[in-house]
């Protein structure tokens, strides 16, 4: 996203980035890392994801993740059932002190993610009163002719965009990824941040049929974090290939 707000954006010249470019970059950086390490704090403590309404440590994950001592625990005690014969398990206890103290990070999560919405907000407003999201974020459909899409694959795969100002007009690939994360991972992360919590579905159960359980929602949430996460990793790796220094110096002091 911070690519995305270019120097064309909110009026700035073309040699830096305006004032407001400039603070709501790093509101939103800022808040994306705080997001990151806190949602991979709240992870730790369960790295098993699941489909559907209900999830725990007896239900078969979709997904586990490597992460954390949670990860492959090293057994259990023996089960409890409400009968002597029964073959259902009422709950089993682990064999040894699991990691579970991340009630910070959940507080810190759901805070990072206020500013973040906040951010976002003002500039998916601003895009949409302007134009620029229309003109400059959203594909046409004559940028799809194999010819444009072939041209900026052997561009970014020579590298030769490197040579370049940087900035508007984007290409079909920036055009598809920009239009990616604001249209559609941001309002996913939201919308399945929400469905996690009780709160929320009482209110609005609809969400709970719109991704087929709250279970599911933490692992689409899963999922289109870790796409977000490697957009954040592409754009940092681009902004020190094209100049770290004066990138830096573009985003902070504006010159």
């Amino acid at each position: 996203m911070a690519a995305v707000m270019s120097g064309h954006v909110f009026g700035a010249a073309a040699a830096g980035h305006s004032r407001a470019v400039r603070v709501l970059h790093w509101f939103i950086a800022a808040s994306v890392l705080t997001l990151a390490f806190s949602g991979f704090v709240i992870l730790m403590a369960h790295p098993r994801l699941y489909w559907g309404n209900a999830g725990n440590d007896l239900t078969p994950p979709l997904i586990e993740l490597p992460i954390g001592r949670n990860y492959k625990h090293g057994g259990w005690a023996p089960a409890t059932t409400f009968q002597l014969e029964a073959r259902t398990v009422v709950s089993e206890v682990r064999t040894y002190d699991i990691f579970n103290k991340n009630g910070w990070a959940r507080s810190l999560h759901f805070l990072a993610a206020w500013f973040l919405a906040l951010a976002g907000s003002v500039y998916v407003a601003w895009g949409i009163g302007s134009g620029h999201l229309w003109t400059d974020i959203i594909p046409r459909l004559r940028d799809f002719s194999p010819r444009r899409i072939w041209d900026d694959i052997r561009k970014h795969l020579r590298l030769s965009t490197l040579s370049g100002s940087g900035g508007l007009p984007y290409g079909i690939l920036q055009k598809l990824t920009y239009a990616g994360v604001l249209l559609i991972a941001l309002p996913l992360m939201v919308l399945t941040g929400l469905t996690m919590s009780p709160a929320i579905t009482a209110s609005y159960p609809e969400l709970l049929d719109l991704f087929g359980g709250s279970q599911s929602a933490r692992t689409i949430h899963f999922i289109v974090f870790a796409g977000l996460v490697l957009f954040v990793v592409v754009h940092v790796v681009m902004v020190v290939l094209t100049g770290f220094k004066r990138q830096l110096r573009a985003m902070t002091i504006g010159s």
